[in-house]
């Protein structure tokens, strides 16, 4: 897919199914899934580079790893919509025995998804590992994670950010969902994180910022740039700067939306910003 208007098209539909999804079950989290719908339609309609089949190893294509798992909902709408299981399985997100739980898990064998994630300031140091087994491997694919910014208040994440600029893991490519909000409120109030920019440099970090995250084409053009930065002897960070709740306009701006499902009449005024493109599940 490379027409910016079909996949602009896909980004309200993946909207759609997201806010779905939460309201059927009275469960989950829209806000940081809204806030990173064109980031995940970029990735996997643009910029990643992936085979036709899924395999657990990830030899010879770009690996993913969502690390701020609770915004599955967004995670398993591209997948769904890009092929790697039927769309109509959406319909058991967060079901008892469904492949789709709240947080993604392997056991149940879901394509697409290769560590069970969402238990925050993890997912850096698997990706790292990945990364580490490409260069091992002579694999010249990247591997790609994304961190919320309030999960960069687990102390975890900055061992692996030490790490991989101390054994120059350049195959690896870092987004932080920039949104400043968290489920107890404004990253600021809750902890500040300072200049994460000046933190990752001081790490040894190569850093780049996307400051219209919802923007698709941005988005795109920005993880472009970051590719051609990788083979150069520094991990990369992305700062991608989003809007909690985007796209919907009572969502938008305010942490309320990180964990709490819409009512029906709230779906309806989602939905009605959000007209079906391709097609609901």
């Amino acid at each position: 897919m490379s027409n910016n208007q079909q996949l602009n098209d896909l980004a309200t539909q993946v909207r759609r199914d997201i806010l779905r999804m939460v309201h059927k079950v009275n469960s989950g989290h829209p806000g940081g899934s809204l806030g990173c719908t064109e980031f995940f339609v970029a990735m996997y309609n643009e910029i990643m580079e992936l085979n036709d089949e899924f395999e657990m190893d990830g030899i010879g294509e770009d690996l993913f790893f969502l690390s701020n798992g609770h915004i599955s909902p967004v995670y398993y709408s591209v997948l769904a919509r890009r092929g790697y299981f039927p769309v109509e399985e959406l319909n058991t997100f967060r079901v008892i025995d469904s492949r789709l739980q709240g947080h993604p898990t392997t056991h149940e064998g879901l394509p697409g998804v290769r560590i069970a994630s969402g238990s925050l300031g993890q997912g850096m140091s698997v990706a790292i590992g990945a990364a580490l087994a490409k260069k091992l491997n002579k694999d010249n694919h990247l591997v790609y994670s994304l961190h919320g910014d309030g999960e960069l208040q687990e102390g975890q994440n900055w061992e692996a950010i030490m790490y991989a600029a101390g054994n120059k893991v350049d195959n690896y490519i870092a987004t932080v969902d920039y949104n400043g909000q968290q489920i107890d409120g404004a990253t600021n109030d809750v902890l500040p994180m300072g200049d994460l920019k000046a933190k990752f440099e001081a790490f040894g970090w190569d850093v780049l910022e996307i400051k219209e995250g919802n923007n698709l084409e941005a988005v795109i053009n920005g993880m472009k740039e970051a590719k051609t930065r990788t083979g150069k002897g520094k991990p990369v960070c992305v700062l991608l700067h989003t809007v909690m709740g985007n796209g919907v306009d009572f969502m938008m701006h305010t942490h309320a939306w990180h964990g709490k499902a819409p009512n029906d009449e709230q779906l309806e005024t989602a939905l009605a910003q959000n007209p079906e493109t391709v097609g609901d599940y």
